[in-house]
């Protein structure tokens, strides 16, 4: 090790080295930044400005539009600036913040609130005032940024302990946990049982809480006997079961797969669908299926065209 120069920044290889490809992907990415930027302030602003919907889902849907502008906003400009970049470098610090703020994403607890959420409301109707009073809904959104600021600080503290020598290309367009461990010179096992006990904990946890609860949204569902009763009940619930699927089934294989089949392209795929993807399509999965979110929209729309 006395031979090997310690490394002070990392070089993100991103997605591609052709200059014309890169362009290609700067455009697309700049695309859906800006449609994941606008289409969530839309969300958050039609909620805002709507007092209809001042209820405790459109309380959860405002947090989670602010969790994904924070989430993708934390990875996007820098890939941004690294598709034209002659020199795509980011600091082993930058990089080790990069890692705490998405590992910070409290987007999983907040969909956990979400389907109990949902689970009060069709469950248990007529005790659902009572039981998503405002200050239960700030305590359950506070309670999820607390477990994922906890869950970023204990991977974190751990990969600052690391020491980086050799290589320092990583074969993505943002640092991640997973590829960094793999340019460790030093054992990384405590590291690996860390990442892999705390996803299981926390994210277990997170996905158990929202199993549970449409365990019992879906039997009661198939208990009302009318058709139209059954489709609406599902229909308040199929947009929360579309973003839960996209976030949970490639967030928990790219944490939790043996780095023996981990490869550049898996790693790759997964990270763009829930840290590019998923925050874009949340605010189109929700406008789209939830007819409330659509009139609102309509009427903010119609006062910006009164008032101009």
């Amino acid at each position: 090790m006395k031979n090997q120069t310690t490394v002070t920044e990392f070089i993100l290889l991103g997605l591609s080295s052709d200059p014309q490809m890169q362009i290609f992907l700067f455009l697309v990415f700049l695309v859906i930044y800006l449609i994941t930027l606008s289409g969530n302030i839309v969300i958050m602003v039609v909620i805002r400005a709507n007092s209809h919907l001042h209820t405790p889902m459109y309380f959860f849907l405002f947090h989670l539009s602010f969790v994904d502008i924070c989430y993708s906003s934390v990875t996007m400009p820098n890939a941004l600036r690294n598709f034209l970049a002659a020199h795509k470098t980011i600091s082993v610090n930058g990089c080790i913040a990069q890692i705490f703020f998405i590992l910070l994403s409290a987007e999983s607890f907040i969909l956990s609130a979400m389907a109990y959420d949902r689970y009060a409301a069709i469950c248990d109707p007529l005790r659902y005032m009572e039981r998503m009073r405002k200050g239960i809904c700030v305590l359950l959104v506070s309670g999820a940024w607390t477990t994922g600021f906890f869950y970023a600080l204990l991977n974190t503290v751990f990969t600052l302990k690391l020491h980086f020598c050799g290589s320092n290309q990583i074969h993505h367009f943002s640092c991640e946990l997973p590829p960094l461990l793999q340019l460790a010179c030093t054992e990384t096992l405590t590291n690996q049982v860390v990442l892999l006990t705390s996803v299981v904990i926390f994210g277990s946890i997170s996905f158990l809480l929202t199993l549970i609860s449409y365990i019992y949204i879906i039997s009661t569902i198939l208990r009302i006997r009318s058709a139209e009763g059954r489709h609406k009940a599902f229909s308040t619930c199929s947009s929360h079961l579309i973003v839960v699927g996209l976030l949970y089934l490639t967030g928990f294989l790219q944490y939790t797969k043996p780095s023996s089949v981990s490869s550049v392209l898996l790693d790759e795929i997964f990270s763009i669908q829930y840290s590019v993807l998923t925050p874009m399509l949340n605010p189109i999965i929700y406008s789209l299926k939830n007819k409330e979110v659509k009139t609102a929209l309509r009427k903010t729309l119609g006062k910006l065209k009164f008032i101009r």
